[in-house]
């Protein structure tokens, strides 16, 4: 029988091995203030119209919840730091911005893949019953992962690291095995409030304190309805989620396209994609060009809702008769967005 400080050694340097950057241990009742967070926050109607968290709340709370035989959670990273600015395409405005997560392969899958991997060198290890999660399921992976001690939530919410700033997938698995915790994150972001500032909506409206309704992430992903007309403008060129907040922290210095999973590397047809073209698409096109994508689960008339906004912002009149096309689009979301591109493009 492996002594647990050992087996800890072992399942880091596997994780490293399989492609995660950074690995830590945690108590399954090491956040109990992370329910209680969430409670209020949903109060506060902050979630939006992501039902989902507030069915499965309870579960999300508490790991022991979740899977009662829970004692220990691993809490892993996989990088996808990016080569370049993600606000370059800011002054491009007849090109659509996609949030560099989005640029390549599924990370569900792939992170999801190295879990198991990793959950079968654990079970090897030491037989035992354990658990692996990757963002679909009720787990609150942020608050546990800093406790596990491999970063700390900055005040834009998503999880920091000092070694490879903000651009990180989280993965968990649960164990029934006693592991000896790591020593908790530490909040390094001090007076910093870069992030707040660079949110274009005014979303990020105090430390950790962050509203979905108003987030461009949330409102081109998540919400399925039209765009509120107060948020248009600030989506500028944004057609699937946004990096502002995340590329204006400072620790990101830190972090190199070159520790990133090859498979998040992003796909060239999806770096600056043309409006012109994306407001062409139909649901086959729709769907070959985003096999593999995590974009692909919004739809193409949600696509094209987004990608009409951005050229109602872009005054380029060249994208005129692609924008009337779809003012008789029969989803009246898609629509009622092509009518205001067509407005502002002839105000």
């Amino acid at each position: 029988m492996l002594e647990p400080a050992s087996l800890k050694e072992r399942i880091r340097a596997e994780a490293e091995r399989i492609g995660f950057v950074t690995c830590g241990f945690a108590r399954a009742d090491a956040v109990p203030q992370a329910g209680e967070a969430l409670r209020a926050w949903l109060a506060e109607g902050r979630h939006g119209t992501m039902g989902w968290m507030e069915e499965r709340a309870g579960q999300r709370a508490h790991p022991q919840s979740l899977w009662p035989e829970a004692r220990s959670v691993i809490a892993l990273a996989m990088s996808y730091a990016p080569g370049t600015d993600p606000r370059a395409l800011e002054g491009a405005p007849d090109h659509g911005r996609i949030s560099v997560y989005a640029q390549g392969a599924d990370y569900h899958k792939t992170v999801k893949k190295a879990l198991k991997a990793l959950a079968r060198f654990i079970v090897d290890s030491v037989p035992s019953q354990l658990k692996v999660f990757v963002d679909t399921a009720p787990v609150m992976e942020k608050p546990l992962s800093a406790a596990a001690g491999i970063g700390w939530q900055g005040k834009h919410t998503n999880l920091l690291s000092r070694s490879h700033g903000n651009w990180l997938f989280l993965g968990v698995i649960f164990t029934e095995l006693e592991l000896e915790p790591d020593e908790p994150g530490r909040d390094h972001c001090g007076s910093c409030t870069a992030c707040m500032a660079a949110c274009p909506t005014g979303a990020i409206d105090g430390p950790r304190r962050i509203d979905a309704r108003k987030c461009i992430s949330y409102l081109t992903i998540e919400h399925s309805g039209p765009i509120p007309l107060e948020f248009r403008e600030a989506m500028g060129n944004r057609i699937y989620g946004c990096d502002d907040c995340l590329a204006a922290c400072p620790w990101n210095r830190f972090a190199e396209q070159a520790q990133a999973n090859r498979a998040f590397l992003p796909r060239a047809e999806l770096v600056a994609p043309r409006l012109a073209d994306l407001l062409m698409l139909d649901d086959e096109g729709f769907r070959a060009l985003f096999a593999g994508s995590p974009i692909k689960r919004i739809g193409v008339k949600r696509f094209l809702r987004n990608c009409l906004i951005a050229a109602g912002n872009s005054g380029d009149p060249s994208l005129r008769p692609h924008v009337e096309r779809l003012r008789s689009d029969e989803d009246p979301v898609v629509a009622e967005a092509a009518g205001w591109a067509a407005g502002r493009l002839t105000a």
